[in-house]
């Protein structure tokens, strides 16, 4: 089931848990492995904060484009389909590396095309951004064609940040707007021919879907086992030295043979 997006300063309602034996041992079956493992996972699909896309790899799932503009802004869409830039609210001291969506209509949903290196960003009302020769762009159609494919290229002289290329060879770029308030905000296309400052990009993204961070996530879970399940392994009661040296053997790599060498120690103990 897909979470729905959740913004800072929304009020988080809390789950009421059910008491009961399924909440004491939990599902039938159920080692407390099993259930420490389940916890890490809820913890991780619960985890709704942003953080900033460092390589092409690291995109999917919600993202919000920020832009090098000033006053910070992103590419939205409203629900008739009309791109447009939208003024980032959650940002510390106008760091773009700390922005955060406060309006759905800012957050694009992303997906590697199939088969291709290209990605789809579909807007919050279903449908995909879309940029047509003349560098207009829309978020109207349903279906994913080539004008809704694009390529998203790091840029080579700073890191954290992008290109956004269409399949013309063109690049997505903000343009000042022709207002004269100088707080007006600027015009997004999809026709630049060069990379500039103005087609350098910040991809935002929620911390659970960032590979790194999965594998960070499962690594550290693999670190965690309990005093109970140590003292099973080897046999007998431990004391807090031993209990230490095992949970260190086990974040360094080496926990079968530190395991090895206690059992063999209560072998010694036995019959001397």
């Amino acid at each position: 089931m897909v979470k729905p997006l959740t913004f800072k300063g929304d009020k988080k309602t809390k789950k009421r848990k059910r008491v009961d034996t399924e909440d004491k041992f939990g599902p039938e079956g159920s080692t407390p492995k099993e259930l420490v493992k389940r916890e890490e996972e809820s913890q991780a699909v619960d985890d709704d904060s942003w953080v900033t896309a460092e390589a092409t790899g690291d995109v999917v799932g919600p993202i919000i484009f920020v832009l090098p503009s000033e006053p910070p802004t992103c590419i939205a869409c409203d629900t008739n389909g009309k791109v447009f830039a939208s003024a980032l609210e959650n940002i510390i001291n106008d760091d773009p590396a700390t922005a955060e969506p406060h309006d759905v209509r800012q957050v694009w949903v992303a997906n590697r095309v199939v088969g291709t290196e290209t990605f789809s960003f579909k807007g919050h009302h279903g449908k995909y951004l879309s940029c047509d020769k003349y560098g207009i762009l829309s978020a109207n159609t349903e279906a994913v064609s080539p004008l809704e494919s694009f390529l998203i290229i790091p840029t080579a002289d700073t890191p954290g940040t992008f290109q956004i290329q269409t399949l013309r060879d063109t690049f997505v770029t903000i343009k000042s707007s022709t207002s004269s308030k100088s707080s007006a905000l600027p015009e997004i296309r999809g026709d630049a021919d060069a990379i500039t400052f103005n087609t350098t990009l910040r991809i935002r993204m929620q911390a659970r879907f960032k590979p790194k961070l999965k594998a960070s996530k499962e690594e550290k879970a693999k670190e965690k086992i309990s005093r109970k399940e140590l003292e099973e392994a080897v046999g007998r009661k431990l004391d807090d030295d031993e209990v230490k040296r095992l949970k260190r053997a086990r974040r360094e790599g080496d926990y079968h043979e530190a395991l090895l060498l206690l059992k063999v120690k209560n072998k010694h103990d036995k019959y001397s």
